[in-house]
């Protein structure tokens, strides 16, 4: 982990402040918020630090008076603003001026000429945040403009029925399309007309779970359609991830469950794709009313849930290190407010710079291999609202940092997301590794779902845009995979207008015609609960509206039976496949007896994850599980979760826990098994130098903040030096003082422990053997 070329951009945060040595955080790259007057000046400011510098800013809001008061072109634009069904704005935050915006092509060509310094400016790429719009929204003179130019039609309120609430959703998700693609296109055609220089173009925005369950519509997968978007980032931490959910008829917050799902489906929107994407992380959250010890408890769980994930090793590791560093938050006693805990920000900058090693090439998972899919779509997002019921003004516009009463039974309802929940929470908490896969995704790329064998799927709380997306889901059934159907054909928006029932042949629901497309009776009814056999593979029906699963440990444990049943079927058909296979093509030896279930359809239930990324081990128990039982890892580890990355022969993680360790006995690619180099840091690692003599090296990290390091040695050092470098009054040259940093040696672990603060320019360490 020494040495990293900041051009590899696996480490990044973003802030709107100038440099500040106290929140330097020395990640690969920063992203600047915000295009204002001082844009240009944070930009070099960061660039003369070493850092690969981006651009951040939000697309669907932001200081844009000028445009709004019409001193760009002339005309007002508050008509542009997303409205109620009132008429009163949607606003950002609590700035009464600040509004959601209808993204027209008016308002992307406004943000094109607003950016355009950023290039003048040499940032080497742009992030267009959160394209957002509001399920409560559509009501403008804008959006009702755009409804006739796009659907051809007078515009309907998208309270009146299922289907036009439907209809403006898709709307919706369309603009926003739209719009980062006219923005994203000019501004790179403009960067290599005027400079020669590719710039690449990122959209970070929320899972596409926590936009469903806030009741947003956001692009999402549509934006894999749009070739001048270069990937993502996945805005995922505890203020999204503590989000309460139902399972087994208890609501609350399960933040790592959570997290892991939304980790889950971000990673599968890029899978098969060149698209790049980094996993967010926050230390702390939006909410300023919380203590240290609430965040950090809720921090790991989002962090560990994120690297149970390992096609993704690319990190946004804080947005806001300045709130981080030197903000302050209510304190445990609730005698006013402090300032972040030494040990806590020494841990943040532990876990900081041991993200940017997570590309490990071996990967194992301990426990259950299997992996289910559990199908989500984009249409999900546009049904989320409830026709002919009153909607709370307190839920028009929950964002995450709003306390919902649970006394409020109809805020609470509207947040909750059980259809979904239900069909993952269940599996979740039985230990099988659960990953919510992009439906959209099955036509758009050959062989998206060749790494499932076992899907479950529901059209009960979101709708199939295309009929070719069963053609594939079809074939890859007669090939051997096993397809769980859940639902009973009940939800009111199988009537919008939509493939399934317009033109020659109309269908109840597109589960008829999915049916249909594997050879199965269209009519619900005419389908028995259980499983039938199509081709090499199965499928599995289950007739009951997914959200009622959540509602009851007996609907529950139904599920988890019929997830149970599919995976033993098609494990056995593929075992009497082998055998007659063997059969005709007997060698020496002959059968072996019963075929086992290949690993990725056995299901062992647990209450843990746990898998290795390299040296690093990674696990989680979970609350509500089959056990209380805790997870005992024994050999011999250094812990990344404390402060002084104390050396363990054993670590206990008991329930609602996490554990994130070096296994100093790995003897992987690039372990340390035997000879001498870093484990872990406080710091970014420079100019790493090792001799007969010794070895050197510069750490580099916010100051005046508490720093480790935790070293493998051959033998206990005959000295440790630490020069603090500083720049030089006037010159510009580096200066040194010289200082006597406190070591620890372990013998057991050959490993050598060093406290040190960092100088302005960083400091040089020196171990002499």
């Amino acid at each position: 982990m020494t040495g990293r070329a900041r051009a590899e951009e696996r480490t990044g945060f973003q802030e709107g402040s100038s440099y500040g040595a106290s929140y330097d955080l020395q990640a690969d790259f920063v992203m600047v918020y915000g295009i204002g007057e001082t844009m240009p000046q944070r930009i070099r400011e960061w660039a003369a630090r070493g850092y690969r510098v981006h651009l951040m800013t939000g697309v669907s809001w932001g200081g844009y008076q000028d445009y709004l008061n019409g001193k760009t072109d002339g005309r007002p634009h508050w008509d542009e603003a997303q409205k109620y069904q009132d008429g009163e704005m949607i606003i950002h935050g609590t700035s009464v001026d600040i509004p959601y915006m209808v993204p027209t092509i008016s308002y992307a060509d406004f943000l094109v000429e607003r950016i355009r310094p950023a290039v003048d400016a040499g940032v080497e790429a742009i992030h267009l945040e959160e394209p957002e719009f509001w399920v409560e929204g559509g009501y403008s003179e804008a959006f009702q403009r755009e409804w006739q130019n796009y659907y051809n039609e007078p515009w309907q309120p998208p309270h009146s029925s299922e289907d036009a609430q439907y209809r403006a959703s898709k709307l919706k998700a369309y603009l926003y399309t739209r719009c980062l693609d006219r923005i994203c296109s000019a501004l790179k055609e403009y960067s290599l007309v005027r400079y020669n220089r590719p710039l690449r173009f990122f959209v970070p925005t929320h899972s596409l779970i926590n936009y469903t369950q806030w009741r947003i519509v956001s692009p999402e997968s549509r934006l894999l359609d749009v070739p001048t978007i270069d990937g993502y980032i996945a805005q995922i931490w505890t203020g999204t991830s503590r989000t309460a959910n139902v399972y087994e008829g208890n609501r609350a917050e399960r933040t790592f469950e959570t997290a892991f799902l939304e980790y889950g489906i971000m990673q599968e929107l890029v899978r098969g794709t060149h698209r790049r994407m980094w996993f967010l992380h926050d230390p702390i959250e939006d909410d300023p009313t919380r203590t240290w010890a609430d965040y950090r408890e809720n921090y790991v769980k989002t962090l560990i849930a994120s690297l149970l994930h390992p096609a993704v090793s690319r990190y946004e590791v804080a947005p806001w290190p300045r709130r981080i560093f030197k903000g302050s938050y209510p304190s445990a006693d609730g005698k006013g407010n402090e300032g972040i805990p030494a040990d806590y920000a020494t841990i943040l900058l532990n876990v900081m710079h041991t993200l940017g090693n997570m590309e490990q090439e071996e990967v194992r998972v301990f426990g259950n291999a299997a992996v289910t899919g559990v199908l989500l779509a984009d249409s999900a997002m546009f049904q989320r609202k409830r026709i002919g019921t009153e909607s709370s003004g307190f839920m028009m516009k929950y964002d995450g940092t709003n306390e919902v009463k649970l006394t409020e039974e109809s805020a609470v309802e509207l947040l909750n997301f059980s259809a979904f929940y239900g069909l993952t929470l269940p599996l979740v908490k039985h230990g099988l590794p659960v990953r919510p896969v992009q439906l959209d995704n099955v036509r758009r790329f050959p062989g998206y779902l060749d790494d499932y064998r076992v899907l479950v799927l529901s059209y009960e709380f979101m709708k199939p845009e295309s009929p070719d997306l069963h053609g594939v889901l079809a074939q890859w059934v007669r090939e051997g995979g096993a397809l769980l159907y859940v639902g009973d054909d009940s939800d009111p928006y199988h009537g919008v207008r939509e493939w399934w029932n317009q033109g020659r042949r109309h269908y109840v629901s597109p589960r008829a015609h999915l049916f249909e497309s594997l050879g199965l009776p269209c009519e619900a009814e005419a389908n028995v609960e259980g499983i039938t056999r199509v081709g090499a593979g199965l499928v599995s029906y289950l007739p009951m509206r997914p959200d009622r699963i959540a509602e009851s440990e007996e609907a529950a444990t139904r599920f988890r039976t019929a997830v149970r049943e599919a995976m033993e079927a098609l494990g056995s058909m593929q075992g009497m496949a082998d055998t007659a296979h063997s059969t005709q093509h007997e060698v020496s030896g002959g059968s072996s007896g019963e075929p086992s279930l290949p690993d990725a359809l056995s299901w062992e239930p647990a209450n843990f994850f746990h898998l290795r990324r390299g040296p690093y081990v990674i696990a989680s128990v979970m609350k509500e599980s089959i056990s209380e039982t805790p997870l005992e890892l024994e050999g011999l580890f250094v812990d990344l979760l404390e402060a002084d990355l104390p050396v363990k022969e054993r670590a206990t993680v008991e329930p609602g826990r996490q554990a994130l360790l070096y296994d100093l006995a790995y003897t992987g690619p690039g372990s340390l098994s035997s000879g001498s180099g870093l484990i872990a840091a406080s710091s970014r690692i420079e100019d790493f130098r090792e001799d007969e003599r010794g070895m050197t090296f510069t750490a580099k990290g916010p100051r005046p903040l508490r720093a480790v390091a935790r070293i493998r040695c051959d033998s206990s050092p005959a000295a440790v030096s630490a020069e603090e470098l500083d720049l030089g009054q006037g010159d510009g040259l580096a200066t040194a003082s010289t200082v006597s940093p406190q070591f620890e040696w372990d013998a057991k672990s050959r490993t050598l422990l060093i406290h040190y603060e960092h100088g302005d320019e960083g400091t040089r360490i020196t171990v002499k053997k």
